[in-house]
């Protein structure tokens, strides 16, 4: 069966590099991977019964949204085991134009990380792109919780769920980074997915297993959020937690087509 990753970055190789150390540096953790090029990620997949990997990239200026879509769709168009978001930011000017064409190439929803975007992700400008995107049948992947930060707080996505009941979310991190027993208190009763990108390492697989077991297999999504982690490596982590095969297959394939609103095979 396909095994979807439905949460990786890439960058083009001459940025590479500095992109990746740029995240490991906001963050302050080392990265499993040297560079987030879309060589590296292909290879860290090898090995692992990965078969799809949707891949991303955050704008932190306005002037960037244009040639990152261009970027990723270009990457998804070479290669079909990769499936695209498109890049947004609270101060493009005609964003839903830019979401237009995005669709138009071929990519399915948006990406948003509110901390580094440093902008709240129920803003009003979001808010407007956010109606966009559920007129447009785009998914939509947000950061979401840090205890350094409130734009990313699980309240807030809990307000966007309710203002946009139609729109496809996947809220990252078991709905909140670093405060993820926070985000259950404002997300285990909502309607939207949850990916497990950034947590296992830190939740340990018994309160791994306890998340994906409240929040259910017809909500949680495999991710891995390279570079920050490998793929594979993580993968293997994610197995070991005991499901049913059924349960896996939900996880890591099923819940990814539901959200996407796409066929993978």
């Amino acid at each position: 069966m396909p095994i979807v990753d439905v949460h990786t970055h890439i960058y083009p190789d001459k940025i590479a590099q500095k992109a990746t150390e740029s995240v490991g540096l906001f963050y302050d953790i080392p990265m499993e991977a040297h560079e987030g090029s879309i060589s590296t990620l292909l290879e860290l997949r090898s090995g692992s019964p990965i078969t799809h990997n949707v891949v991303c990239s955050v704008a932190v200026k306005p002037q960037t949204v244009t040639s990152i879509n261009d970027f990723i769709a270009r990457s998804c168009a070479e290669d079909k085991s990769l499936l695209g978001l498109a890049a947004m930011h609270q101060d493009f000017e005609n964003p839903e134009a830019e979401l237009m064409r995005a669709k138009e190439q071929g990519l399915l929803g948006m990406k948003l990380h509110p901390d580094t975007q440093r902008v709240n992700m129920d803003d009003p400008r979001f808010m407007e792109v956010y109606a966009i995107c559920e007129r447009l049948g785009l998914a939509l992947l947000v950061h979401c919780g840090d205890y350094r930060y409130d734009y990313s707080h699980p309240s807030r996505m809990k307000r966007i769920l309710h203002e946009f009941p139609q729109l496809r979310v996947c809220a990252a991190h078991f709905g909140g980074w670093s405060v993820q027993d926070l985000a259950l208190e404002y997300l285990e009763d909502e309607q939207c997915f949850l990916d497990m990108s950034s947590s296992m390492k830190y939740l340990g697989l018994r309160r791994t297993r306890e998340l994906c077991e409240i929040y259910g297999p017809d909500r949680m999504m495999f991710g891995s959020d390279f570079p920050m982690w490998s793929p594979a490596s993580e993968y293997r982590i994610f197995r070991s937690l005991g499901f049913s095969e059924d349960a896996y297959e939900r996880m890591c394939w099923h819940n990814a087509e539901r959200w996407l609103q796409t066929d993978i095979a």
